[in-house]
This record gives C-alpha cells, structure tokens and sequence, in this order.
C-alpha cells in the first residue's frame, strides 16, 4: 500500500501520520480547522527532534519525513487515490458514523477504511456504509510515534482480507499488531485499563487508601513486572488453583458496579478535571505537571531507542 490518509489531526491523527510517513509513504492528513493541521505540523516536527535526539530517527531525515505529509481541510482532496484511511476524529459515534458513510461513496473499492477509536464498536461505526466488508478497527496507542502496540478488530461485516492487510501494513511500518477475534467495546487493552482504573477510583472513594498510595502500589509492585510479565502469565506462574482460591475470595470485595463512580462524578461536576484545572485526584501544580510529562516521555524513549 502506497497512499495514506489520516482523518482528523488531533492528538492521536499527527502522530499516526509521522509513524507513516517516517517508513516512507505519502500521507494526506486531514482536519476541517486549518489551525489544528498547523499545530499538527509543528508537534511532529518537535517529535522528530526529540525521537532523534535518542538516536530513533536520524536528524537528516526529519525533512524528508514531513515533506511526506501534505495537509488538507477536505475530505473528498484526502480520500483521493488513498489505499488505506485511518479517522481519528474524536469519539462521537454519530461524527464517526458520518465520516465513514462519505468515505465509502468517495475511495476507490479498493482502500480499507479503518477506524483509531479506543472503545467504540467498529460494527456500530460501519453501520451506515455500503461497503462495511473494508471497514476495520486499528486502535493505536497514545504517542502512536512511540507505543507499538495497535488492535486489529474486525466489525461484524470485517473480510478477512480487510483485517489481513491492515495487519501487514501496520507491521510494515514497526508497529505491533494484535488480533482481536471479537468486536466488544474496548476491545482488549481498554477493557483491562478502565478495569483497573475503576478499582483504583473505588479504593479512594471507600477510603482504603488515597490516590497517591494507589499509585505508588501501581508503579512501585505489579506495575513492574509488565513489561516482562503478563497477566495471564502470571496466573499461570502461580498456578491456576491459587488463582482460584484468590478469586474464590477476592471478587466479592473488588467494585463491579456498572456507572461511573460518584466520587468522580462530583469531582467532574466541581470542575475538578486532573491536569486542566490542577486539581483531580490529586493536587497538580505546574511543576508536578512538568515532571510527571516528563518522566513519562522519557520512559517512552528510552524503551523505543533499545
């Protein structure tokens, strides 16, 4: 596959289009607001900067890089000639629903139409396209230029041919790609991270422990071993009759409830919103920001310069 276009130039579509562009297609990224496509430009080439800083990126390619990436307010100037297009518009499944109904009348038969929602059902997002066979699921991770992880999930109508090539694209361009079997909201990675955010905001709220000792469990035990052990390897490692006995006791006391916790409702309706306003659940000063920003993309590229 040659073309690609990369719908929507928000946080996650400029990065998308620089992992493309930086294995050498030709990208078409798109937004209805000039200004964001601007920004788009700027934030990939200080990504480029900072990726060659670590060695990941060579700095004399950078140019080359972003002369790849051409940058439209039209969708119908997007679609054209494109052989695989990636939306990335934000989750409103009416908006998504729409984009892929125009997408499906305006590309060749040919093109896949894939879909970076994180939760949404790729089946619902197909529902209004004549085409759904080519319309698949590719959940990139957030910097999608840093995280190889994407999920590959096939729609109720997904061909078998639309989830095999965009598997072999995605590991084409450095990517890891996953196959998901089923199509259920969240998919796999979502459904395991709301899950544990959900108990860690239910632990707060029943006055177990605070947020800053959640965390520190988090980052300070399990969090650990990851990267280098699964869950389910885990399971196996203790074996699966501890599992058992632990479960038998344990998930009974764990938070299964089916609505957002009212801990963060009340927080919401404060304006108590993390990072934005300084305050979540946590105190957030500009300082505290920085560091945590930072820390964070330095983990990031050091495990991507290995």
């Amino acid at each position: 596959m040659g073309r690609i276009s990369v719908i929507g130039a928000g946080l996650m579509g400029h990065g998308i289009a620089q992992v493309f562009a930086a294995h050498g297609h030709a990208v078409s990224l798109m937004d209805v607001e000039q200004s964001c496509l601007e920004r788009a430009l700027t934030n990939i080439r200080e990504s480029l900067a900072l990726l060659a800083e670590y060695d990941i990126v060579r700095s004399e390619d950078r140019d080359v890089i972003i002369d790849r990436i051409t940058t439209t307010t039209s969708l119908q100037e997007a679609a054209a000639g494109a052989d695989f297009v990636i939306e990335a518009v934000s989750e409103r499944p009416d908006l998504k629903r729409s984009i892929f109904r125009e997408l499906d009348a305006l590309c060749l038969p040919r093109t896949i139409l894939a879909t970076n929602t994180s939760v949404i059902s790729i089946t619902e997002i197909a529902r209004d396209a004549a085409s759904r066979e080519r319309v698949v699921g590719t959940h990139f991770w957030n910097p999608p230029q840093l995280i190889p992880l994407v999920e590959v999930i096939p729609g109720r109508d997904s061909a078998p041919w639309a989830i095999d090539r965009a598997y072999d694209l995605l590991r084409s361009v450095g990517k890891h790609p996953v196959r998901v079997k089923k199509d259920a909201p969240g998919f796999v990675g979502n459904r395991m991270q709301h899950a544990l955010w959900r108990e860690a905001i239910s632990i707060v709220e029943r006055g177990i422990a605070d947020a800053e000792t959640v965390d520190e469990v988090v980052k300070m035990g399990f969090g650990l071993r990851l990267p280098v052990l699964g869950s389910l390897e885990n399971a196996d490692m203790v074996g699966l009759d501890l599992t058992l006995h632990i479960h038998d006791y344990i998930l009974r006391h764990i938070e299964d409830s089916h609505e957002p916790s009212r801990l963060l409702k009340e927080k919401v309706e404060r304006g108590e919103l993390g990072f934005a306003s300084g305050r979540g659940l946590k105190e957030w000063t500009p300082q505290k920001m920085g560091a945590c920003r930072a820390g964070l993309q330095r983990h990031l590229m050091e495990w991507g310069s290995r």
